[in-house]
């Protein structure tokens, strides 16, 4: 197997080439990736099951920010490049442009794959929801430090105790993604976050794990164990990766989702999902 090398500066990449990157096959987490663009999670449902996702996603939009929703088997988006924002990428594509992919059957993890293709069908419905990988680079402008991206590893995630609203078929439950701040500027995290709303937004929950059912901050459900610095705070926000828990719970016939932390990076400046 070829060694893929990665881009020295990743942050610096355009969304165009992070997904030109990522459509030749590497799977990595794109937390850091291309300064000042959204990011954003995936889930795509069969036509009959769309309506249902839509209302979830309505009724749960801490977790489930809609930021697109593609017609039934369309995979140009226009936050990917789509003519919305900037220059045209005509190679954009929902199905191969994230670094990785599951594939879920009867709610049951079936593959996982660098590129969703053989997988599709004309009556599936892509949504986009917003990532809160989107708010990291304000952050880290701000000073307060985002520890995963200093270690190279994936954001920790977690499945909570708390259930979201069902709709239709759809159920399940919150997972929350975490990230270790210091006491001192946790204030300064949750106000960064809160403007903005449509990535996921302020934190659910700061302090105890407990709290939200996690018996183990080093035994995450998704991605990579936490860093945690002597005088951290965790501080726990909604996650996109909710919907794939609500695949698990539901069981649908078929669901694309991304792999846990590998989004697809739009063309969206971050400041469009910026509020005062």
């Amino acid at each position: 197997m070829a060694i893929i090398e990665l881009p020295a500066d990743p942050g610096a990449l355009t969304p165009a080439q992070a997904r030109a990157f990522f459509r030749g096959g590497p799977s990595v987490p794109t937390s850091g990736w291309c300064t000042g663009f959204a990011q954003a999670n995936l889930i795509a449902l069969p036509r009959e099951q769309a309506f249902d996702f839509l209302l979830f996603a309505q009724r749960n939009p801490k977790p489930c920010p809609v930021l697109e929703v593609l017609e039934p088997g369309q995979f140009r988006a226009g936050i990917l490049g789509g003519g919305t924002h900037g220059a045209s990428d005509p190679l954009a594509d929902v199905r191969t442009d994230a670094p990785g992919y599951r594939i879920w059957r009867d709610g049951s993890l079936v593959a996982e794959t660098p590129d969703a293709s053989e997988f599709w069908s004309e009556d599936m419905v892509a949504f986009l929801i917003g990532c809160s990988f989107t708010f990291e680079h304000p952050l880290l402008a701000a000073g307060v430090p985002v520890r995963h991206i200093d270690a190279g590893r994936n954001v920790p995630m977690y499945r909570t105790n708390r259930a979201c609203r069902p709709a239709g078929e759809f159920r399940g439950e919150l997972v929350v993604s975490m990230r270790a701040i210091p006491a001192e500027q946790v204030a300064d995290a949750v106000r960064i976050s809160s403007r903005f709303p449509s990535v996921h937004g302020a934190p659910v929950h700061i302090g105890e794990p407990a709290a939200l059912g996690i018996a183990d901050l080093a035994q995450p459900d998704f991605g990579d164990p936490p860093v945690i610095d002597d005088g951290d705070v965790p501080v726990f926000w909604a996650c996109g990766v909710t919907p794939q828990a609500m695949v698990m719970a539901s069981a649908p016939p078929l669901a694309i989702t991304h792999s846990p932390g590998m989004m697809l990076i739009t063309d969206a400046p971050d400041s469009d999902y910026q509020v005062p």
